[in-house]
């Protein structure tokens, strides 16, 4: 049907006058009126019928509206929507607003938040400015027609600005059960920082007794913040762990974690302890201009100071760092490092410190620490068209501990490469010729020696040139759907000469021996034999049409010419393949010719679709010492499903199948809704602990119970039953 223009224009100019206008300025502010029915006159505006109000940064709809002139105040009756802005809206049957004194009344009240989902109601509540004031009410996050949890308070004050909620005599319902009572409770719904109560952790253990952890976080200023973590286990002791992380510059920033806990007498008795204090600290920092803003210079390289230093007495200052140590890692070696470095176009200057502590150890006085190792490194540069490449390196080591030898070491490096290729390409050689020097001096006492040298160390130096000629091919090819790539690559390398003095010329013979690494004396010995050798590499990859990597081979030989040593050497085998999209598989195995025996083999397969993932890696190892072959084998799997938005199953699994001892196993599952989550988890765990005699392990076994109401928070709450098990 088509409507004349005439009709047209007489259907639009009746819809207009049905909307009514008005303006008034209250207070200083501007507020406007829509209305299907408008009276304005000198004491204020009546509207009615469907009421759109424009109040500073509220939108108000209403059935009716009144504004006196005389008071600067507007009353809403019926249906009242609020909304203020895009964070939150309120609704109730009559409102107040005095744009004088920048006060609001709403009765009922409800204000549902939109970014968190989480509603507030009661018979009234009123507002000044940013800060609402609500007596007798509830809050929850569930769906409010059949809320799952719900919160009850006496008063609650809520500050938009900030989006702070404080809630007093607050009483946490559960299907309509009361099951929590809070004097206070105070809640944020916003990730902005802010000092407060993070969640707590709660648990019972058999032999720890009950553990109670209650994290406060304190944010003052915009570029620190400290994170404090008192807890206790009534059997056990108690400590206190925190982290300050801090921005000190544009380019710089760290995180400074401490932690000390004093165990009681009879639990470091009953587990034979060797500390009843466990106490470390933990630096990460990074500095990307340390040059530029220690000195102030105008540096036109690129300088950086990177920190990642760790210290403890021993390893249950990690374990009792969290009442979940399953999430971290127990080895017993430590290793803490802070590199400095400035780098140019051409040259490369670097100064290391490396620090072992060996928590196996009840003092590392004798630890050999390699504090500080300088470099200097020029970068490749050429020569003759980019057929002559060469490099230098130097390296300076001072290598230092309490109690026993110390050294200083010099390293200096000189490769030269002379580089062509033949038939279009296709064949790339290469020639390289290696120069390189040492210097080492003692100082400090030696422990007594049997050896024949009588633990003499003499300043030492040594000289070496050897020789590398390198040829290889690769090709590449495109079929329909996928590009093939092979490649070959030989490296024959021949020993040149060796010149040693000193400590390199005493120590050649027994330091050169399979055993070595239990003689103190080769401590500073790191020379390795060059042998004559072939090593032969051959790979290939196949690749899809979209770029992505379907397959990767590659298999490595070594021939050695070398009388003292094997003829052949491990052959190594690495397949890295995607079956299907869903399916990989990862393999690498070494082939011993002389045991004619797979001697490592690391294994892995894994499926995942999105909802389902899922993986099995096994890694077995077998090496031959003194006492004969010692065995590896280590078996994990881990799987984890998503059955639908809301449940979620997972399961971890680790296995030492040599030695017969079950290191970890985890199963358990989580369901998530709008306004909950709750998680249950099983989980066995074999953690290391110092004792007075040696080293040993405790198992320990857990059900964590988690329980999170969004978007308020949660806590979890687990119990532990522990078993000693025998030294190791």
């Amino acid at each position: 049907m088509t409507v004349p223009p005439e009709l047209s224009l007489s259907m639009f100019r009746s819809v207009f006058l049905l909307i009514l206008f008005a303006t008034v300025v209250a207070a200083g502010e501007k507020i406007e009126f829509f209305a299907t029915k408008l009276d304005s006159n000198l004491t204020g505006v009546h509207a009615g019928g469907d009421v759109v109000v424009l109040y500073g940064d509220y939108y108000l709809s209403a059935k009716e509206a009144i504004f006196d002139r005389n008071t600067s105040t507007l009353e809403l009756f019926g249906n009242i929507v609020a909304m203020k802005g895009a964070d939150y809206f309120a609704m109730g049957d009559y409102a107040k607003l005095d744009a004088k004194n920048k006060t609001q009344l709403f009765s009922p009240f409800f204000m549902l938040d939109r970014s968190t989902e989480v509603w507030m109601s009661s018979l009234e509540g009123d507002a000044k400015k940013k800060d609402f004031s609500i007596k007798d009410g509830m809050v929850s996050g569930c769906d409010p027609n059949d809320p799952l949890w719900v919160l009850y308070f006496s008063e609650a004050d809520y500050n938009s600005d900030t989006r702070w909620m404080d809630l007093y005599n607050a009483r946490l319902n559960i299907y309509g059960i009361p099951v929590f009572y809070f004097p206070y409770f105070g809640y944020s719904l916003d990730n902005r920082r802010r000092s407060g109560l993070l969640v707590p952790t709660f648990g019972i253990s058999s032999t720890e007794g009950i553990y109670v952890e209650q994290p406060v976080y304190i944010a003052v200023e915009n570029n620190w913040d400290l994170e404090l973590r008192p807890q206790m286990r009534t059997n056990r002791g108690e400590g206190l762990y925190g982290t300050l992380r801090f921005v000190d510059s544009n380019d710089s920033k760290g995180a400074l974690r401490m932690g000390y806990f004093q165990e009681k007498p009879s639990y470091a008795e009953q587990f034979d302890l060797a500390n009843e204090k466990h106490y470390g600290f933990d630096l990460d920092y990074a500095d990307y201009a340390v040059l530029q803003r220690w000195t102030g210079w105008e540096l036109p390289g690129q300088s950086g100071l990177y920190a990642d230093v760790s210290w403890m007495n021993d390893i249950d200052y990690i374990n009792l760092s969290s009442n979940d140590d399953v999430n971290f890692a127990t080895s017993n070696q430590v290793l803490s490092r802070v590199n400095l470095f400035y780098n140019e176009e051409d040259v490369y200057y670097g100064m290391n410190f490396r620090y072992y502590l060996d928590l196996n150890k009840k003092s590392n006085a004798d630890t050999l620490q390699n504090i500080p190792t300088a470099r200097y490194h020029r970068y490749m540069d050429t020569y003759f068209g980019e057929h002559l490449y060469y490099t230098f390196n130097t390296v300076v080591n001072n290598l230092y501990r309490e109690q026993g030898k110390n050294a200083v070491e010099g390293i200096v490096d000189l490769p030269l490469t002379l580089q062509t290729s033949l038939l279009d390409d296709l064949l790339l050689l290469s020639y390289g010729a290696r120069f390189s020097g040492r210097y080492i001096t003692f100082s400090g006492e030696a422990p007594p020696s049997n050896v024949i040298s009588k633990g003499e160390y003499r300043t030492g130096l040594f000289g070496r040139i050897y020789h590398v000629l390198d040829a290889g091919t690769q090709v590449t090819r495109g079929f329909d759907g996928f590009v093939h790539t092979v490649g070959f690559d030989a490296v024959y390398t021949k020993a040149g000469v060796d010149d040693a003095s000193g400590y390199y010329e005493d120590k050649k013979e027994i330091c050169s021996r399979p055993d070595a690494g239990s003689n103190f004396e080769c401590d500073f010995y790191t020379i390795n034999e060059i042998e004559e050798s072939l090593d032969m590499k051959f790979s290939q990859f196949f690749v899809d049409g979209k770029g992505e990597q379907i397959l990767y081979h590659r298999i490595t030989q070594r021939l050695s010419f070398d009388r003292l040593n094997e003829r052949l050497s491990e052959l190594e085998n690495e397949l890295d393949w995607r079956i299907t999209p869903r399916i990989s598989l990862y393999s690498d195995l070494f082939y011993n010719y002389d045991r004619r025996t797979l001697s490592k083999t690391l294994n892995s397969l894994r499926y995942g679709d999105g909802a389902f993932n899922a993986g099995v890696t096994d890694l077995y190892e077998s090496q031959v010492t003194e006492d004969g072959i010692a065995y590896v084998n280590y078996l994990t799997f881990d799987a984890d499903y998503r059955y639908s938005r809301r449940y979620r199953y997972f399961g971890r699994y680790a296995y030492d199948l040599e030695a017969g001892v079950k290191k970890m196993a985890e199963i358990g599952f989580s369901y998530s809704k709008r306004c909950w989550k709750f998680g249950m988890r099983y989980v066995e765990n074999n953690r290391p602990i110092l004792t007075k005699n040696e080293a040993s392990s405790v198992f320990d076994r857990y059900v964590y119970f988690t329980v999170e109401f969004k978007p308020i928070g949660g806590t979890e709450v687990n119990y532990k039953l522990t078993n000693a098990l025998d030294g190791s």
